[in-house]
């Protein structure tokens, strides 16, 4: 039998209910959505536009959808499994309550992988779109040696490794602090990809969508993976599960509205560009959205802007990514499946401050020196294999705790869930054989971990053994 944890030691041990684990409740919904939508809109739209038109031409538009349509499916089971185990491990914990622990260290280790590449690719990005940002306004750019890592012919990605320093001190500093700044880089991306699609349109025409899916279905089946990487973030909303005002009522709205309101901008922002300046001028532009306002305008201005949104939007990513890998972090750490230095909270700024301090240089080096587009794919299926994980775990939670108060439920279940399950394996299969081989060696080298320490140090063996549905029962149920 695995070693499952109920969901109701889960919210006692943790304080979700109350004031949790030295953390302190300051974000309301609209922290959480501006949070959620900071965590989402970033490099994937600024700088991954490209790559998801190179693949499915105009027709990146129904790419955007099908990867909705994924994530909303599993948003929905993140809604669920957020309103009823509100607790800052995120997928870790609801795989830890329904399907155990091997497969909660599993979730965990792929969602180590899942940030690391996403933070890392992401700052990255900033440093392109820092160039254009100083390109635009002082006529400069930074030196190839200090701007692009050994693999894309520099030194050092210097950049890259300032924004997550920046984050780091952030989020060392206080949580309120962080969803203040991460509230007002949110609504100032927004802005600017309002503004983008407004020019967009001005130059608008139809002939620039034809042919509508040059590649075919197998066009928007790469274009669906390859877009899907755009919405990786959205489940760092159930990691504020123990620092939001009222968790059960909020996270589920906060998930529902993030995916929402990005998919509409998502596809509005697609269709603006190629509608401007056609498929194959934005296929093959890395910075593609300053490229249409310069082609639309006849300026560099306006790119100028749009490069200053990127670099907002990015460094906001960077931030609300790193926040919710030190909050798994700290979670793991109370079940002693990783080392005791990431669940300590400073009284001082009520954060994980040794952990985040250990992330941020984690995530720095990869950044900085290591060239990412080979593992984009990898992170890309651990996260659908988290994703699925997830829509299982409601499944089995629905079934073994049938009585748990859950403030929002997954309509049409099962069938919601199992589409989930579904639409995941689908894009993971569409990742390639080659992606397949690197994730089983990855789950591998987890389970090899977990077998060396994981196991050997969980505080739920050392305890109690197993967690029964009768001991569940039994304990004490959180306020």
């Amino acid at each position: 039998m695995p070693r499952i944890k109920s969901p109701h030691l889960l919210v006692a041990e943790s304080g979700a209910d109350r004031e949790g684990h030295g953390l302190k409740r300051t974000m309301g919904l609209f922290h959480l959505v501006c949070f959620g939508v900071g965590a989402i809109v970033g490099t994937g739209i600024f700088v991954g536009l490209s790559d998801s038109v190179a693949e499915a031409g105009p027709a990146v538009v129904v790419s955007f959808v099908l990867a909705a349509i994924t994530c909303v499916f599993t948003a929905f089971a993140f809604a669920e499994l957020g309103g009823a185990i509100p607790v800052s491990g995120s997928s870790y914990s609801f795989a830890y309550a329904g399907l155990g622990e091997t497969t909660a260290f599993l979730v965990g280790w792929c969602l180590l992988l899942e940030y690391g590449v996403s933070v890392s690719a992401v700052a990255v990005g900033w440093s392109q779109y820092v160039n254009e940002l100083l390109d635009g306004v002082l006529g400069l750019r930074l030196p190839q040696a200090l701007s692009a890592g050994p693999g894309d012919g520099g030194a050092v990605n210097l950049p890259a490794v300032l924004v997550i320093a920046m984050a780091s001190v952030l989020l060392v500093r206080g949580v309120r602090e962080s969803a203040r700044a991460t509230a007002a880089m949110a609504v100032v991306k927004l802005a600017v990809l309002v503004a983008f699609v407004a020019i967009g349109f001005t130059a608008f025409q139809d002939g620039n969508l034809t042919p509508f899916s040059p590649a075919g279905l197998a066009g928007i089946g790469a274009g669906t993976t390859a877009a899907f990487f755009s919405y990786i973030g959205f489940d760092a909303i159930t990691t504020a599960g123990e620092e939001a005002k009222n968790p059960r009522r909020d996270i589920p709205v906060a998930i529902l509205v993030c995916i929402g309101l990005v998919t509409l901008l998502y596809c509005a922002v697609a269709l603006a560009a190629i509608g401007a300046i056609g498929g194959d001028e934005v296929g093959g532009t890395p910075a593609a959205l300053s490229h249409v306002v310069d082609e639309v305008t006849g300026s560099t201005v306006g790119g100028g802007i749009v490069a200053f949104g990127a670099v907002v939007a990015i460094a906001s990513v960077v931030l609300a990514v790193m926040y919710g890998q030190t909050r798994i972090l700290m979670s793991m750490s109370r079940d002693g499946l990783v080392p005791r230095v990431f669940e300590k909270v400073s009284p001082r700024t009520a954060t994980p401050v040794a952990g985040t301090l250990i992330v941020g240089l984690v995530f720095a080096v990869p950044a900085a020196f290591a060239p990412l587009d080979a593992v984009v794919n990898l992170c890309t299926i651990g996260t659908l294999a988290t994703m699925a994980a997830v829509n299982i775990a409601v499944i089995a939670l629905r079934r073994r705790e049938p009585g748990l108060a859950r403030t929002f439920r997954v309509p049409l279940y099962p069938v919601t869930p199992l589409l989930g399950v579904g639409f995941c394996l689908y894009l993971m299969y569409e990742t390639g054989a080659t992606t397949w081989l690197q994730f089983a060696v990855f789950l591998a080298v987890g389970l090899g971990v977990y077998a060396l320490y994981g196991r050997r140090n969980s505080r739920l063996a050392r305890h109690a053994a197993e967690v029964t549905p009768d001991a569940a029962e039994r304990e004490p149920q959180a306020v």
